[in-house]
Parts: structure tokens; sequence; C-alpha cells
């Protein structure tokens, strides 16, 4: 699905990849397309593996809802695994900054259960939250992003995938 993704950016886009962990198997898809990466990982160990797998790709250890890179602009973003692991307040918070670290036209592709439930992630073991798909539409639409599809990973994977584009600036909220 990734690959697929990818494959709709333009070659060079700017692409920031959010929870990067070592690299595989979804770096190494953005690269392989062509694409101008930027990664991040909370994890040093993911980090030292990925600069050591990717030595020309830039990559920082920091919390997603914290990082450096949202001083610039992407063409696109891409959390796969992420956003379950992150806190419910954290994942209503960053819908907006990472909408608002997009350029117009930009793409984000995330993955999280389309139903609102907890569970302890199988990979990390820590307890993992999904909003459900009508809240992160909601979310996604205020944010300035209009969702292009959902769909789910052919054969085991079970991923739910939101992809969606910046359509407008977000309306300020005071």
């Amino acid at each position: 699905m990734v690959r697929a993704w990818a494959r709709q950016l333009t070659p060079g886009a700017s692409v920031l990849d959010l929870g990067c962990g070592s690299g595989l198997p979804i770096t190494v898809v953005l690269l392989d397309a062509g694409l101008d990466v930027y990664a991040l990982d909370a994890s040093p160990s993911f980090v030292t593996a990925f600069k050591n797998r990717f030595p020309d790709t830039p990559v920082v250890c920091e919390a997603v809802e914290e990082s450096s890179f949202f001083g610039r602009q992407f063409d696109a973003m891409l959390a796969w695994g992420l956003m379950f692991l992150l806190p419910v307040p954290v994942q209503r918070a960053l819908i907006p900054r990472l909408s608002a670290a997009l350029n117009s036209g930009g793409r984000l592709l995330f993955s999280s259960p389309p139903k609102a439930i907890t569970w302890n992630d199988a990979m990390t073991g820590q307890e993992s939250r999904s909003l459900g798909a009508p809240e992160y539409r909601r979310l996604l639409s205020a944010a300035g992003l209009d969702v292009l599809r959902e769909y789910e990973d052919e054969g085991e994977g079970e991923n739910h995938y939101y992809d969606s584009i910046k359509v407008s600036a977000a309306p300020a909220t005071y």
C-alpha cells in the first residue's frame, strides 16, 4: 500500500517519515520512489540503526509531538504504525500540527484501526488507542485535510490507512 502511495508523489518530493524505526521497510520504499526523505523516531537505537543504513538521509531522535522538523514544509508525511501508539491528547494535537507543516496539496498517510478501541500493541507491548475513523475524519477535516480514501492492507497486515490531502489552511482557533 505504501509503495502505491509513494508512486503517486512527484519524484524529489519532500517526505517526512514519522516514527521511522530502523527504516525498514517504509523508508526503503520512499527512497526507491525517488523521494527526498526526512525521518524521525523517539528511539535512540532505531535512529542509530537508521543512520547506519541510510547515512545520507536526515534523521533526528525526538518525540514526534516535539519535532524540530515542523519548522519546515513538506510535500508529504507518513506515519505508519505510529499514531495509535500516542496518547489521545497527543493524537488530537498532532493532526493540526502535521497539516500546518504540509504544503498545499500535500499528502498525509497514517495507519490506525477504524474502530475506537484500546489494546496492547503486539510489536511494542504499549497500550494503543485508535480514536476510530469518524473521529480521525473529523480531526483531519478540521485541520484542512480531505480524506481521499481509506483502505486496508491486502493479506495479513490488517492495517487501516487514512490517505488525505491538504486542501486549505485550518481555521484559526483562539
